[in-house]
């Protein structure tokens, strides 16, 4: 039975990053966000285009920036509108369908990288089988499942959550609908049970989604560390990892700033809080993945630089 001091919330309050630096902060959060468009979209094409880089790497990879362009998506252009709007509401149905492609893509992208770390594996340990291993269609179909499985895992959290009674306050200090966020304001006296068994799937999902894939992500460098290493020459050490470099670096940045957003510490609270630790995985990220694929890579350097001739000839 509901609470007396129950009402009945039909949207919430972002309270986004609050600061008198508002318009600068629009202005620098835009520049990236149409970096992030324009470099993945970059990407894309370039993979698309040019037969040379229809490889399984580089399959991936234009799987990844799509993934990235979306992800980015959900939450950068609502924070962008907040950061100029004194109102700042946003309804329980636009907050579900928010957090649920923040967990669908966050999810895929988590995928694609523990296969791409699964490739390099493949290409590195077992390069005779390589290419009957790990087709074109294998590699679609690998993307196309990742993301499947992303539009999966998060519904039965979508329905337990946005389901609860919610009560006293609808302030989400957050700039997106973040779960953690949203089940704090729940009448937790109401349905104790109910929260148990949501914050038990939760973590059920969360291992599902971060430590799992980048278990398989640590297992697959470690085989690909012991057989590099067997490698006599040092030219060859050098080239198989180097391979690795841009993948291992996407890596680190995502899981390393999503883990440190998501581990609730003291520490983490005093310097800036979830809210500014999120901007790392959620804004700098996939502004960072083109560059560092392409500054690290040179077959994509010179397919860039033709589409570039191309265009400007035409």
């Amino acid at each position: 039975m509901a609470s007396k001091n129950e009402t009945h919330i039909n949207e919430f309050i972002l309270l986004g990053l609050s600061s008198e630096f508002q318009p600068l902060l629009f202005g620098i959060f835009i520049l990236i966000y149409l970096f992030t468009l324009i470099g993945n979209t970059m990407i894309i094409l370039i993979v698309s285009l040019y037969s040379h880089l229809h490889t399984p790497m580089y399959l991936f990879l234009r799987s990844l920036s799509i993934t990235e362009m979306l992800y980015t998506t959900v939450t950068v252009p609502r924070m962008l509108r907040d950061l100029l709007h004194k109102n700042k509401e946003i309804s329980r149905m636009n907050c579900a369908a928010q957090f649920y492609f923040f967990c669908c893509l966050g999810a895929s992208e988590c995928f694609i990288l523990a296969f791409m770390a699964y490739d390099r594996y493949l290409a590195i340990c077992h390069p005779l089988h390589y290419i009957t291993k790990m087709t074109k269609n294998k590699c679609l179909y690998i993307s196309l499942g990742s993301w499947v499985t992303g539009l999966v895992l998060p519904l039965a959290n979508i329905i337990m959550v946005f389901r609860l009674p919610f009560c006293n306050s609808k302030i989400i200090d957050h700039f997106f609908c973040d779960i953690l966020q949203v089940i704090h304001l729940a009448c937790m006296e109401v349905l104790p049970n109910t929260l148990i068994v949501i914050k038990l799937y939760v973590l059920i999902y969360t291992f599902l989604v971060i430590p799992l894939p980048f278990m398989l992500i640590l297992l697959s460098y470690i085989r690909i560390s012991m057989n590099v290493l067997r490698i006599r020459s040092a030219a060859g050490r050098n080239k198989a990892f180097s391979t690795c470099g841009s993948h291992l670096t996407s890596v680190s940045l995502f899981f390393g700033s999503a883990t440190i957003t998501y581990l609730r510490t003291e520490a983490i609270n005093t310097y800036g809080g979830p809210k500014v630790w999120s901007l790392l995985f959620l804004v700098f990220v996939p502004m960072l993945n083109p560059l560092i694929y392409t500054l690290r890579n040179n077959e994509v350097k010179k397919a860039l630089h033709r589409l570039g001739h191309t265009a400007f000839s035409g």
